[in-house]
Order: C-alpha cells, then structure tokens, then sequence
C-alpha cells in the first residue's frame, strides 16, 4: 500500500509539537491568515479524536470556526487508520487482513 497524504496520527503529532502551519501547502502560503488555518487545524483535529463522544456536533463545529473568541478544548488522540487505497490499490489487496473497505451507497429521493 502507498501513502496517501498526511495521516491524522502524523498531523496530531505535529499540532502538539506547536508545528501545525507545517500541515499547510506551501503553495498557500501568501495568501492565509495564520490563527484562521490553526482554528481550522484544531476543529479537524477534534473531529477525528478516537473516542466519538469527544468529537464536536457539527453545530459546535459551525460555532467553533465563526467565533474569533471560543476557546477551543485540547484535541485528544486521533483514531487510528490504516490510510487510503485508490481503486487500483484496493484490488491488489483485497486480501490484506489488515485492511477494510466501507463501501458508501448514496440514495437520491426524487418527487413522483
């Protein structure tokens, strides 16, 4: 399996070493306001913390990134992953055991 990306467990990791406009592309870097992408890091951060209970209902979320004023709680352990698999990747190894696809079904209700 090949990397996909940054990984939550990688950017907590970096966020508690106070090093989180590291996670930011450099490509970005003239046009942002700095504390925007840390509230922006640490609400995401909080959102994947392993205990569910711990995450943020997204009205909390919504409050969290329009509010210049609320303190934000300290993001706990994320939950662990395993990463991302194109669909290339996944058919070459559907028979990991460490590995888990979730497949999604999306519904459309369209009127009679």
């Amino acid at each position: 399996m090949r990397k996909r990306g940054l990984q939550a467990m990688e950017a907590w990791k970096i966020w508690c070493e106070g090093r989180c406009l590291e996670l930011m592309d450099q490509a970005l870097i003239k046009s942002f306001v700095a504390s925007e992408v840390v509230k922006c890091i640490h609400v995401g951060l909080l959102c994947v913390q392993q205990d569910a209970a711990d995450r943020p209902t997204m009205s909390t979320v919504v409050l969290m990134l329009g509010s210049d004023t609320m303190t934000l709680p300290k993001p706990n352990h994320p939950a662990y992953s395993v990463g991302r698999l194109t669909s290339n990747d996944a058919s070459t190894s559907r028979s990991s055991k460490n590995l888990s696809i979730n497949d999604v079904t999306f519904s459309t209700v369209l009127a009679r």
